[in-house]
């Protein structure tokens, strides 16, 4: 065993007993040596996995978000301090605290996740590759997972190697969907919760090599992925884009397309429950005037009788010298 085997042994245990627990649900419906068993069982462990993560990946979007922002200004003070690194440094520490922002807070997220990640990813290989890793499986489970097939490929099954027409189709067709998902997670970011000013400049230029390199290396490195571990980072490539797309619809940056959807959304929500500027039934459009008053005006512009406005009179009281004369 690895070093590394050993510092995440405590991972592998808990990875290990969450698929094995969903193995558990699906097998007595779908069978216990059925490849859609295991399918189920590696897709529920990821969306297992990924819901406990939300928080840490709400505040890594934010925070990347955030630094995306700041990028003008940097480089604002690129060009004032650019000749004085000591000055620049602390120009730019004195941003960062005015702002509330950690140039370090976007990366500390996707650190506490990594050997969470690596850990599914090393349960699921080692499995497809006949080795037990983590309490919660066993030769038996393992061989079962190994052995079990979808569309005529095997779990365990890899690109590279392989001479079965079934399974190099099913493992392009996988490698396909989990780069496309990955280049769509990247591109929605950048497109949709950025201004435009912050896509210009060096951090900007850093994201755009990151839109088209991430997904070449899945590419390039899933031809050696068995089966189980492709669908591994499809399912949760699919769920960071779903996640994603939440977070900046409902919490979009300022002055981003994303923004400018939300504001509409919220004008639009808040004219239908006021029904000012609303289509009424008989075709004609409710004003202001209208929706104070409760009624529309009449065609020359005489209020309805029963909708006018009558004032009531108030009683008077009368003089002591008159009360007795009645």
């Amino acid at each position: 065993m690895s070093w590394y085997d050993t510092i995440l042994t405590p991972l592998y245990d808990v990875v290990s007993w969450i698929i094995r627990a969903f193995y558990t649900v699906f097998s007595p419906l779908l069978g216990p040596d059925s490849g859609w068993t295991w399918v189920l069982s590696i897709v529920g462990l990821v969306v297992f996995i990924r819901i406990l993560l939300i928080p840490l990946f709400v505040r890594q979007i934010r925070a990347s978000r955030n630094m995306a922002l700041l990028q003008p200004k940097v480089r604002e003070l690129q060009k004032k301090y650019g000749h004085d690194r000591e000055r620049m440094g602390q120009e730019l520490m004195k941003l960062y605290k005015e702002s509330g922002t950690n140039p370090f807070s976007s990366c500390l997220p996707i650190l506490l996740q990594s050997p969470i990640f690596i850990a599914l990813f090393r349960v699921l290989d080692g499995a497809a590759n006949g080795m037990v890793r983590g309490s919660g499986l066993n030769q038996d489970l393992v061989d079962s997972l190994r052995h079990a097939s979808i569309f005529g490929a095997h779990i365990s099954d890899k690109f590279i190697g392989s001479t079965s027409m079934s399974v190099r189709i099913v493992t392009i067709v996988l490698i396909l969907l989990m780069t496309a998902t990955t280049f769509t997670t990247q591109r929605q970011l950048m497109r949709k919760n950025m201004p435009p000013e912050a896509l210009t400049g060096q951090y900007a230029q850093q994201q755009k090599l990151l839109l088209y390199v991430l997904p070449l290396v899945f590419a390039v490195g899933g031809v050696n992925f068995p089966v189980g571990v492709l669908i591994y980072w499809f399912t949760t490539n699919v769920w960071t884009m779903g996640q994603q797309f939440w977070v900046i619809r409902r919490n979009p940056a300022p002055g981003t397309p994303a923004f400018d959807a939300y504001q509409a959304r919220k004008t639009k929500k808040t004219g239908h429950r006021t029904g000012i500027g609303g289509i009424l039934p008989g075709g004609a459009k409710e004003t202001a005037k209208e929706s104070a008053n409760g009624a529309a005006p009449s065609a020359d512009g005489v209020q309805p009788e029963a909708a006018q406005t009558v004032k009531r009179v108030q009683p008077q009281r009368l003089p002591r010298s008159k009360r007795k004369g009645r």
